[in-house]
C-alpha cells in the first residue's frame, strides 16, 4: 500500500509538460536496422510534416501548442505513432519499426552501461524483444514465460503455472550457463550461478528492450556467459507521461495488480519512473503458491544539452512461495495424481502448513552517462544489492547430532524438527564504458566490471520434538564466503569497406573465491580458489548488395566451477574450470513485407561439467568434467506480413547435442537394497540432457478491426519441444517426451479520440494451453542397480492444462 501510494503522489505532482517550441530530429529504420526511406511524418492535427531522407532522418519544428502532440508515420500498413515527449532537443531519436510499433532505441547508449548489447554491426546471433510485444501478453507471468516463444528456447515452471520458480533453457544450455544482467548489471547468483526470476516478480514490465544474445556473444558482466546472455534494458527516457493501472485474474486462483508511473522528461531535466506489483497465485501444483511483490523507481536527470544524464534506479521484490521442487514420480502420479507435491509430507497427518521459501531481494543502480564532443562517451554504473530470507522445512527421524543437539545420554537419537537455511548476502561494484569513435571506420570500446559478493550462509532449528539442551534459533551451520569478480574488455569495430566491416573483442576476467570447504583429510577449512580466463572473439559482417547481413564470428568463454562444486569437494577431486569454443554464421534481412535469419553454430565444450552420479571423497553426488562435448544446430527465423491486417512468424532450431564419452556412475544394490558400492558404465556418443533436437515456435497475428477508436486483436501461438533427456545417459527410461502447446490470445483496445484526457482502455484473454497438452518440461533421475538390472527413478515436473488468464487495464 506505500509503495501504491508513493506511485500515486508521483502521478499528481509531477504531471507537468514542456512549454516552449522544440526542434526535433529523428532516424527510423526497420527491426533489422535498415533506413526507412520517403517515409511520411506528420504531426496529427495539423499540416506541419516532412519525409525521411536516403539515411530515414527528418526533422520538424514543432509549435508550443502541439509540444504534447503525435506523429504519425505511414510505413504502408497500418500507420505507427511516436510521442513528441519522446525527442530531446538537439539529440536525434532512432525509432525502430517492430511489428507495427515504432520502438525508441537512442537512449540504450544513453543511460546505461550497456556498451556490452549487440547493435545491428555485431556480428554475433541476438533477438530483441520490445516493450510492445512484452506488453502484449503480459499478465504478470515470470519473465521465462514471456521469452518463451523466442528462438532456441525451452522453459518451465516447478508450480506448472508460470509464477513462482520458472526456468529458461536457451540452446540446451541451462539457467546457470545463461547470463543475466540489468541495464548492464549482473544479475545471476555468484555461487550458485543460477537466475531466481521469482526474486523479481512482475519485472518485465518495467523493462523497455530484452536482447538475447545466443551463444558466447560479445564480453559481458557477470558469471554466467556460457551459451546464452539476457540483457533487460529499462531506463528508456523517450516515452509519453502515463499511468497505468492493471489487474487480471485468472486460472489456480492467480490474481495480479499493478500501477505504473512515468511521467516523460519535464522541462527541468527530470524523468520519474514507479511501479508497484502484486501477484497470488495457488499454482497447478499442489499447495505450490506463490505470493509475490515486485517494485521499481527510476529517477533520470538530463543535463543541459543532453549531454550529461544520470539514472537513479531502485527495485525488487519480497517473495512467499510454497516449495514444490522435488517433482512427482510415475508412481506417485499413479497413486495420487500429476498434480502430487511430496513437500512438508514428512511431517504426520497434513502436509506441514509452512514449508517456504521466504526470501526479499533490493536493488539500488546508479548510472552516469556523458558524451565529450562527437568522438568520446563515458558511462559509469555503480549498484549494490541486499539478499535476506530463507527456506523453511519440516524434517522427521533427524539425527540429533547433526544438529548440535544434546539429548542426554539415553536421551532420543533422532528427532522431528522444523529447520530453517539462511542466505544472507550483499552484492556490490561497479560496471563501465568508454567508446571512442575514432573515424568513420573505426569505432573502439573499453570497458569492465569490479564486482564483489559477500555470502552468509546459516541454518538454524526453530523447533524440534526431542530438543535436549537447544534453544530456538541456534544455529548447527554458519559459515560465510566472499566472492570478487574483475574483468576488463577491449572491442572495436574497423569498417573496411562500406559493406564489410571486422569485430574484435578481448577479454580479460579475474575470479577469486574464498569459502569455507573440505581439505584432503575432510576436515572443514577456509579455502580460497582463484581462476584467470583471457575470453578472446573476432568475427565478420557484410552489408549485403540487396539488403540485409551476413556475418561470421567465433568466441571463447571460460567458467568457473560454481559453489557446490568448490565447497563439496577437497582440492584433490575440485573440477576444472569449463570452456566454450563458440561458431556462429548467419543472415538476417527485412525485406519489405518478409523478414527472415537463418544462423549455423557450433559449440565445442571443453571440460564441460556434468552429473555423473559419482561419489566424492565425503559421500556427495558431484558434477565432474567431461573431456568432450558439443552443439551443433540450425536456427532459422521469418516473418511476413500477409496484409495490414494479418502477419504469420515462427522459428525452429535443429540440432545435435552430443557428449562423445564419459564414465556414468551407479549405485549398486542387492536384493534387500544393501549397497555394494558402484558401478562404471561407459556412455558414448549420447545426448546431452535436456537439449531437444528440435524445437519451434509459429506466430499468427490478425487484426479484426482496426477503426477509430476500435482495436481488436487476435494471436495464436504454438510451441513445439522435442524429446529431451533428464540425463546424460540416453536411455529410454530417461527421456521426456516431445510436447507441444498453443496459446490464444484476444484483446481489445479503447483507443483515445479528439480531447480525451484518458488513455487506452485495454482487455486480454489469455488462454495458455488452449488444447489441454498435458505434458511434462523437466524432470530429474537417479540411476541405480538393482540386483544386476539397470534401474532409473525418474522425477517430473507437469505442467497446467488449459487455463485462462484475463487482463484489463486502463492508461491516464
Amino acid at each position: 500500500m506505500k509503495r501504491f501510494l508513493l506511485c500515486a503522489v508521483l502521478a499528481l505532482a509531477c504531471c507537468s509538460t514542456l512549454m516552449a517550441q522544440k526542434s526535433i530530429t529523428g532516424i527510423v529504420v526497420t527491426e533489422g536496422g535498415e533506413p526507412m526511406v520517403g517515409l511520411s511524418v506528420l504531426l496529427r492535427g495539423t499540416k506541419v510534416g516532412t519525409t525521411t531522407n536516403s539515411e530515414g532522418s527528418f526533422g520538424l519544428e514543432i509549435p508550443k501548442e502541439n509540444l504534447n502532440g503525435t506523429l504519425e508515420f505511414n510505413t504502408g500498413f497500418t500507420p505507427a505513432y511516436a510521442q513528441v515527449s519522446s525527442f530531446l532537443d538537439g539529440r536525434p531519436l532512432t525509432l525502430q519499426l517492430i511489428g507495427n510499433d515504432l520502438v525508441a532505441a537512442y537512449y540504450f547508449d544513453q543511460v546505461s552501461v550497456t556498451a556490452t548489447a549487440a547493435t545491428a554491426l555485431t556480428p554475433v546471433t541476438y533477438t530483441e524483444v520490445s516493450a510492445a510485444e512484452i506488453a502484449k501478453t503480459n499478465l504478470g507471468q515470470d519473465a521465462p514465460y514471456l521469452l518463451k516463444w523466442t528462438p532456441s528456447v525451452v522453459v518451465n515452471s516447478d508450480a506448472g503455472t508460470g509464477t513462482g520458480y520458472t526456468g529458461i533453457w536457451i540452446r540446451g544450455s541451462d539457467p546457470t550457463r545463461t547470463n543475466v544482467t540489468i541495464n548492464g548489471i549482473p544479475y545471476n547468483d555468484s555461487e550458485s550461478q543460477g537466475v531466481f526470476w521469482v526474486n523479481l516478480p512482475d519485472f518485465s514490465s518495467s523493462a523497455d528492450n530484452i536482447q538475447i544474445q545466443r551463444g558466447v556473444g560479445t564480453s559481458t558482466n557477470g558469471a554466467g556467459a556460457f551459451g546464452a546472455t539476457i540483457d533487460f534494458s529499462t531506463n528508456q527516457i523517450g516515452e509519453e507521461p502515463k499511468l497505468s493501472i492493471d489487474g487480471s485474474v485468472g486460472s489456480f486462483g492467480t490474481r495480479r495488480g499493478s500501477v505504473n508511473y512515468t511521467s516523460g522528461l519535464l522541462d527541468n531535466g527530470l524523468k520519474i519512473d514507479a511501479r508497484y506489483s502484486k501477484t497470488h497465485s495457488d499454482g497447478y501444483v499442489d499447495r505450490a503458491s506463490a505470493d509475490l511483490d515486485g517494485y521499481y523507481a527510476g529517477l533520470t536527470y538530463v543535463g543541459d544539452g543532453a549531454g550529461a544524464v544520470w539514472r537513479f534506479n531502485a527495485f525488487g521484490g519480497h517473495e512467499v512461495t510454497y516449495q514444490s521442487w522435488n517433482g512427482v514420480t510415475q508412481e506417485e502420479i499413479d497413486e495420487f495424481g500429476r498434480t502430487y507435491n511430496s513437500v512438508g509430507t514428512e511431517k504426520e497427518g497434513e502436509p506441514y502448513d509452512n514449508e517456504v521459501d521466504n526470501y526479499r531481494q533490493n536493488h539500488y543502480q546508479l548510472h552516469y552517462n556523458n558524451e565529450f564532443g562527437s568522438k568520446w562517451k563515458l558511462g559509469i554504473s555503480g549498484h549494490y544489492t541486499r539478499g535476506l530470507g530463507y527456506f523453511e522445512q519440516y524434517k522427521a527421524g533427524e539425527d540429533v547430532a547433526d544438529y548440535g543437539i544434546d539429548t542426554g545420554e539415553d536421551g532420543p537419537e533422532e528427532t522431528d524438527l522444523i529447520r530453517r537455511r539462511w542466505l544472507d548476502n550483499h552484492f556490490y561494484g561497479t560496471v563501465y564504458s568508454l567508446r571512442y569513435l575514432a573515424s568513420d571506420k573505426l569505432d573502439i570500446t573499453f570497458g569492465g566490471s569490479a564486482n564483489e559478493y559477500q555470502g552468509g550462509h546459516y541454518g538454524e532449528v526453530i523447533w524440534a520434538r526431542n530438543a535436549g539442551d537447544s534453544e530456538i534459533r541456534d544455529r548447527y551451520y554458519d559459515n560465510d564466503a566472499t566472492k570478487r569478480d574483475f574483468s576488463n574488455y577491449l572491442r572495436s569495430n574497423y569498417k573496411f569497406t562500406g559493406a564489410l566491416s571486422a569485430y574484435l573483442d578481448l577479454q580479460l576476467r579475474y575470479v577469486d573465491y574464498e569459502f569455507l570447504g573440505f581439505a584432503n583429510d575432510l576436515s572443514r577449512i577456509d579455502e580460497t580458489a582463484t581462476h584467470t580466463f583471457f575470453n578472446p572473439k573476432a568475427g565478420l559482417l557484410y552489408e549485403l548488395p540487396s539488403g540485409g547481413q551476413a556475418y561470421a564470428s567465433f568466441g571463447v568463454a571460460q567458467r568457473e566451477p560454481n559453489r557446490n562444486d568448490f565447497t563439496e569437494n577437497p582440492l584433490s577431486t575440485r573440477p576444472r574450470a569449463e570452456k566454450l569454443y563458440n561458431t556462429e554464421l548467419g543472415i538476417r534481412r527485412q525485406h519489405g513485407d518478409f523478414n527472415y535469419g537463418a544462423n549455423v553454430y557450433h559449440m565445442a565444450y571443453k571440460d564441460q561439467l556434468v552429473l555423473t552420479g559419482e561419489l566424492n571423497d565425503v559421500g556427495e553426488y558431484t558434477r565432474a568434467n567431461v573431456p568432450n562435448s558439443y552443439r551443433l544446430g540450425l536456427e532459422l527465423q521469418a516473418g511476413y506480413r500477409v496484409s495490414d491486417k494479418f502477419q504469420v512468424g515462427g522459428n525452429l532450431a535443429l540440432s545435435r547435442n552430443r557428449i562423445k564419452s564419459f564414465t556414468e556412475f551407479l549405485d549398486s544394490y542387492d536384493e534387500n537394497f544393501g549397497w555394494l558400492g558402484q558401478d562404471e558404465v561407459l556412455r558414448e556418443d549420447t545426448p546431452l540432457a535436456f537439449s531437444p533436437s528440435v524445437v519451434g515456435a509459429l506466430d499468427l497475428n490478425y487484426r479484426v478491426v482496426n477503426e477509430g477508436a476500435h482495436l481488436v486483436e487476435a494471436g495464436l501461438q504454438t510451441k513445439y519441444v522435442g524429446e529431451r533427456f533428464v540425463d546424460n545417459s540416453g536411455t529410454e527410461g530417461a527421456a521426456l517426451d516431445a510436447y507441444y502447446y498453443s496459446d490464444l490470445r484476444l484483446a481489445y483496445t479503447l483507443r483515445p479520440q479528439g480531447d480525451s484526457r484518458l488513455g487506452a482502455l485495454r482487455f486480454t484473454l489469455l488462454v495458455r494451453n488452449v488444447t489441454d497438452q498435458l505434458y511434462v518440461s523437466n524432470g530429474w533421475s537417479y540411476r541405480y542397480n538393482f540386483a544386476g538390472s539397470e534401474t532409473v527413478l525418474k522425477g517430473m515436473y507437469p505442467q497446467a492444462g488449459r487455463n485462462v488468464l484475463v487482463g484489463l487495464g486502463l492508461d491516464f
